[in-house]
């Protein structure tokens, strides 16, 4: 059944309308049509795995939205407040590592052994060892980046990111869903020249990016299409780009390979039936637009990730409804563990991969 306008707005929405008309939107929404959620779910791993995530550094782990493996096995993981922090394999206290001064999202090593940083705030960046930091790119064909989200690296050296939006930063991602235009891109840095090229745009809200194996294709994922993207890399498809898997039941965030034929993907919430419903009315999203923050609708708090095999089926469906550790960003796995993270929670989520004994 498809809503009218007024019926999805609600109690508050009608009670505020006269304030909203009078508030620019500063949004040009754009009409779409969702597609109806579907019942998807996978054959192993379902039900409430994700109720047992336990947490690791939770003293000093602030909204770790991403994690990266250095070759000892250490873990690294940026805050909410710029701090990147290592927690050592061996077991001992977690530490701060550098401190980017952005907003620090996709995190990855190249093959130099250094960190490398998304920051949301100042672009694709290098950290060394003691903390130094180098920016390597902040725009792509004369358009700076507002919005550096995802990175991954490839065995040739290669490093892959992701510009969610070129046109909003972090903190109009509530305007950035509303409006519902592409805006994303999907970028390669060379690191024997510096340049930056452009590898796809007209993303949705390009935000994880992961490399297939053998470095063939890059998956990414459009938060607000529901969609994870294929663009191929090898190949006689080389240059193209496929859906990988659409209709998802959530806003798709990161998304990592495991080296062993399974693709980790985190959902950050369940979709908004309140924004499928206005998807055919752009107007009534450029009322919304105009709400004052304590007035919008906020994601429900449901903790889901799903484990895709090569051909984008779903072998995996671990799940928490309570939602104990949530939203989650971000899911890798590291030997038998999958590591979580969030763009709000305290500590690293750790839980055991499905199958794996304890």
């Amino acid at each position: 059944m498809r809503l009218t306008p007024l019926r999805a707005l609600g109690v508050t929405g009608l009670l505020a309308l006269a304030y909203l008309l009078g508030r620019p939107a500063g949004i040009d929404p754009a009409a779409w049509d969702p597609p109806a959620p579907s019942g998807l779910a996978g054959p192993a791993g379902a039900g409430t795995a994700l109720s047992r995530t336990e947490r690791l550094a939770a003293d000093l782990a602030r909204g770790p939205e991403d994690l990266a493996f250095d070759r000892h096995g250490d873990r690294f993981a940026g805050n909410a407040d710029g701090r990147v922090i290592r927690c050592p394999a061996s077991g001992g206290p977690a530490e701060v590592y550098a401190q980017t001064g952005g907003r620090p999202l996709g995190l990855a090593f190249d093959a130099r052994d250094r960190l490398l940083v998304a920051d949301a705030l100042r672009g694709l960046l290098a950290v060394r060892s003691g903390g130094a930091i180098a920016v390597l790119a902040e725009e792509e064909g004369g358009l700076s980046f507002r919005f550096t989200n995802g990175v991954a690296t490839g065995p040739s050296g290669a490093v892959y990111f992701t510009d969610a939006s070129w046109r909003r930063g972090v903190a109009e991602i509530y305007e950035e869903m509303l409006e519902h235009r592409p805006h994303g891109r999907l970028l390669r840095y060379d690191p024997a020249t510096g340049s930056v090229a452009r590898l796809l745009d007209g993303l949705h809200f390009a935000n994880g990016v992961a490399v297939g194996p053998g470095e063939a294709y890059l998956l990414v994922t459009e938060t607000f299409a529901y969609r994870v993207t294929r663009f191929w890399l090898e190949g006689p498809r080389a240059g193209q780009a496929e859906t990988f898997i659409d209709n998802l039941p959530g806003f798709p965030d990161g998304i990592s390979y495991s080296g062993d034929g399974v693709f980790w993907l985190a959902l950050f919430a369940p979709r908004s039936r309140l924004l499928d419903a206005l998807g055919a009315w752009p107007s009534v999203r450029g009322l919304l637009a105009r709400l004052p923050a304590w007035l919008r609708p906020g994601p429900v708090r449901y903790a889901r990730v799903l484990g895709l095999d090569e051909d984008g089926r779903v072998l995996y469906d671990l799940r928490d409804p309570e939602g104990g550790y949530a939203p989650i960003s971000s899911a890798r796995q590291h030997g038998d563990w999958l590591y979580l993270g969030s763009l709000t929670e305290r500590g690293i989520g750790r839980i055991r991969v499905p199958g794996r004994a304890d």
